[in-house]
């Protein structure tokens, strides 16, 4: 009965089951650990090794040379925004925040294009707590129009928006701000 299947009266009967697998050894196989964490990333560039923190300012485009746009905080808003005499757009950005993300490079452009016109600045979400109360910012991105220190009536605009878009809602408060 060569391992064949046998039949009874009650039934076929299975052959014996197999022999058990070989089992690796859990004591020789190697351990791969995760690569320790650093605050340090790769960044392509001249510079080599940049902490995060550099690479969410450049990023962003935060500072001067940032195509027109300045990052402030709660120290500087009174200053900056509250105080001009030309109009400032204020953009509510998070490092985190991809649609922030999404349309930094409008952003920029809209400051260049009306670097005449208008004033550009960004402020952190994470690090100025007061005016994201303040100011009720509960989405992010989030546009505000400033003129002689008051928010523009219904100039409020939250969340990702195109270059073409960005420009039709500017212009529009632009031209009424002028007209008024």
């Amino acid at each position: 009965m060569d391992g064949a299947t046998l039949v009874s009266s009650s039934g076929a009967l299975f052959p014996p089951s197999l022999p058990p697998a070989r089992r690796a050894a859990a004591a020789s196989a190697p351990r791969f650990a995760p690569p320790p964490r650093s605050s340090f990333r790769t960044w392509r560039g001249r510079t080599g090794l940049v902490p995060e923190r550099e690479l969410a300012r450049r990023r962003f485009g935060a500072g001067a040379g940032a195509g027109g746009i300045t990052e402030i905080d709660e120290s500087q808003f009174s200053e900056t925004v509250l105080q001009s005499d030309r109009p400032v757009l204020v953009e509510f950005v998070a490092n985190w925040c991809g649609p922030c993300r999404l349309i930094s490079p409008a952003m920029e452009w809209l400051a260049q294009e009306y670097k005449d016109r208008l004033i550009v600045v960004k402020i952190d979400h994470d690090a100025n707590p007061k005016l994201i109360e303040e100011y009720k910012v509960y989405g992010l991105p989030a546009l505000i129009l400033f003129k002689n220190g008051k928010e523009v009536p219904e100039s409020r605009r939250e969340g990702a928006i195109t270059k073409v878009k960005l420009k039709e809602y500017l212009d529009s408060f632009l031209d009424s701000i002028s007209v008024a």
